[in-house]
């Protein structure tokens, strides 16, 4: 009997020495893995998306509920273009939490991408999917503003053999607009440019920038304007864009603008320079897109010279790029 004791106490000495282990284990492994997500996060704000996904594989296999990081693991999919593995992580989570408008919003984007990467025969079987998913993510949340953007554009987009319909790509615009006014004005002026009614787009997208008067609101005013061939307003909308917002990318857009059309270009020249001269990569369009653009308006003007200073700037900048040789050569003939 006293054996029995001995080894009963010893028993209890390793159950309690073990229960201690796992109990201080435990928050070691918990911060370990609070780590892991925490470094997946930073991988994603780098932009570095594979090494992201490899973080987050490792780390939702041991997680397998986590809806973060499951949501972290299909936009790192996303982002690399893995549509298939991206619709399985985003389906996984409306399967876990159904009632969650964004997860939804992101299962039919996924699909919809997927579509768009494959022949149109077989595109339109996902058609289906990608409209239940955002009609569900709008009716779970009524303030989903993203998801009714993807039904203004996905119902303009179909042909109306298989669902599309302006009257409800309208529908969505008014909720948008309810929800936003700026999204509400620049959604009804998409609708009508795709629709090919240039003047009501001009109104809505006017009533974009009185309401909100962001650069977007004043870029798709200026696109429009170039689409239907109209240079000068376009220009004129770029500078009232540079008077609200002061960036230095707009006066590369002007000066676009003028090269592109052959008009203003005085102003174009002078823009241009500009762009140059207070340049940053903050700006986004490389110095070397300038310098082509200089060689265009200087080719309007029949300034073979000054022409070929500045395109040989640009292939001196960025020598793969095909279209500067092409202008070069056009140049050239003059």
């Amino acid at each position: 009997m006293y054996t029995s004791i001995i080894q009963y106490k010893t028993i209890q000495q390793f159950v309690i020495q073990l229960f201690s282990v796992v109990i201080f284990c435990l928050p070691i492994l918990s911060l370990g893995q609070q780590a892991s997500l925490q470094e997946a996060k930073q991988l994603m704000q780098l932009k570095k998306f594979m090494a992201a996904e490899s973080v987050l594989d490792t780390y939702v296999e041991a997680q397998p509920d986590d809806l973060e990081a499951i949501e972290l693991l299909g936009d790192s999919y996303g982002q690399q273009e893995k549509w298939d593995d991206a619709i399985e992580t985003y389906k996984r989570l409306t399967e876990l939490k159904p009632k969650e408008a964004n997860y939804h919003y992101k299962y039919g984007g996924a699909l919809g991408m997927k579509a768009l990467s494959v022949s149109k025969i077989r595109a339109a079987t996902f058609i289906g999917d990608v409209k239940s998913a955002f009609l569900k993510a709008a009716e779970l949340d009524p303030h989903h503003i993203d998801t009714r953007w993807a039904l203004v554009e996905l119902y303009m987009q179909l042909p109306g053999i298989i669902g599309g319909s302006k009257k409800k790509s309208l529908q969505y615009a008014e909720e948008l607009e309810a929800l936003s006014e700026v999204d509400g004005y620049l959604a009804k002026g998409y609708i009508y440019e795709y629709d090919d009614e240039p003047e009501l787009a001009e109104t809505y997208y006017k009533k974009a920038i009185k309401v909100g008067g962001s650069l977007t609101c004043y870029d798709k005013l200026t696109n429009l304007y170039e689409t239907q061939n109209k240079p000068k307003a376009a220009i004129s909308n770029i500078e009232d864009a540079q008077q609200h917002h002061n960036r230095n990318a707009l006066h590369y857009q002007i000066g676009k603008v003028a090269a592109e059309y052959n008009v203003e270009l005085d102003k174009g020249e002078q823009c241009l320079k500009i762009y140059i001269k207070n340049y940053s990569p903050a700006d986004g369009v490389p110095k070397a897109w300038a310098n082509y653009r200089l060689a265009q308006i200087y080719k309007h003007r029949g300034d073979k010279s000054e022409a070929i200073t500045y395109i040989d700037k640009a292939i001196e900048a960025l020598p793969k790029l095909k279209v500067f040789k092409e202008e070069k050569d056009r140049i050239l003939q003059l």
